[in-house]
């Protein structure tokens, strides 16, 4: 197969201004379709094409050309059942999720959910933000398919109301392609040397090690951070952490001083059983070493399917976007991690994450749930 990128520029006038990022994307690629209506015009045969789910006006482009479009979901299927039902649950609401947080909410294929779980962009119904995401939900059904990562033994319930068109009353749903896991393989850059967490993975022994990682956009202020610090010292288990700067850091510096952010001695104290990686580690190949017990994840789809794949239980820490969706979906319904309470204020205490990982590492709890155990 011939594999060739071309980069399309992007229109400097068309957008309005507008300071929530969900709609700038939504108008730079709105304002973007005469750019590819006119790429698309200067091929010779297009058999189809496939967009991302935050590109629904493109659906125009290729209506205008007769192409077939194909959305690449790349959440769970749960968050896709609940994305298509959105248009028809959230008119009829009595209020926006924002002011009633605690109730809990009811979609076909999936299990309960509280509204304060729903996506941020949808918490205030009367925004430009919700309404611009409700048109994209509702435009959903306009493709010839829709490709999802994950698979259907994983998501059984939710795939079979979107088969039988529970998620769209009245309408006729486009059939759901499963075409996950879509795990990125280790090693990608093709480097050479291992990393040197993986080095110290190999010293420690099997399912001992909690692996803390939680993407690259995941943040924690300076206080959460000794709090995770102080759980994981008292908890006295052995773990592998990813430490990113918080997202109040002003130094030009992007590397974090794990001295200045951590509880004064907590490197010093915890060397013999911990190691702190800055940034980044190479988490596909982290998550199937021999050594991983637990992986405490922000609930990132791509991250979820890594620890599923890897066979290794899960602790869930939701933070931003449809995080906290699958969080429900993790361990509610596929019983392939627990929650790390306290997630939705603004600490979560060091004796919480101290008693979630003592819980999943010695009880099995976690382990039960994904092998049956």
């Amino acid at each position: 197969m011939d594999i060739a990128f071309r980069l399309l520029p992007v229109p400097s006038r068309g957008t309005e201004p507008c300071s929530h990022p969900v709609m700038r994307t939504i108008d730079v690629l709105r304002v973007a379709n005469p750019v590819l209506l006119g790429f698309l015009r200067t091929l010779t045969a297009v058999d189809a094409i496939v967009l991302d789910m935050f590109c629904m006006d493109a659906l125009d482009v290729d209506a205008e050309l007769n192409i077939p479009a194909y959305i690449f979901f790349s959440s769970a299927l749960g968050d896709l059942a609940i994305m298509l039902h959105m248009p028809y649950y959230y008119p009829t609401a009595p209020s926006s999720f924002k002011d009633m947080p605690k109730t809990v909410l009811h979609f076909p294929g999936v299990p309960p959910i509280r509204a304060l779980d729903m996506g941020a962009a949808m918490q205030d119904r009367d925004s430009d933000v919700a309404k611009a995401r409700l048109s994209q939900c509702a435009r959903m059904i306009e493709a010839r398919g829709i490709l999802v990562n994950s698979f259907d033994w994983l998501e059984a319930r939710a795939l079979e109301a979107l088969s039988r068109g529970l998620c769209t009353p009245g309408r006729s749903a486009p059939p759901v392609h499963c075409i996950g896991p879509l795990v990125l393989p280790g090693n990608r850059g093709g480097a050479s040397e291992r990393h040197a967490c993986l080095e110290w993975l190999d010293t420690q022994p099997d399912q001992s090690v909690v692996f803390l990682s939680f993407g690259s956009l995941g943040r924690f202020s300076a206080p959460q951070l000794r709090e995770i610090a102080r759980g994981l010292e008292n908890s006295g288990q052995r773990f592998l952490w990813v430490v990113r700067n918080p997202p109040e850091h002003r130094s030009n510096s992007v590397v974090p001083d794990l001295e200045s952010l951590l509880p004064e001695g907590f490197l010093e104290r915890t060397r013999e059983r911990g190691f702190v990686v800055k940034n980044w580690a190479p988490q596909s190949e982290v998550l199937r070493h021999r050594s991983i017990g637990v992986f405490v994840t922000h609930c990132g789809w791509n991250s979820a399917l890594e620890g599923i794949a890897s066979g290794v239980p899960m602790i869930c820490w939701p933070l931003y976007a449809e995080q906290k969706m699958n969080k429900v979906h993790m361990v509610e319904e596929l019983k392939v991690g627990v929650v790390m309470e306290g997630y939705e204020e603004e600490l979560v205490k060091a004796e919480e994450v101290e008693a979630k990982v003592k819980l999943v590492m010695a009880s099995g709890l976690a382990k039960e749930h994904l092998y049956g155990e």
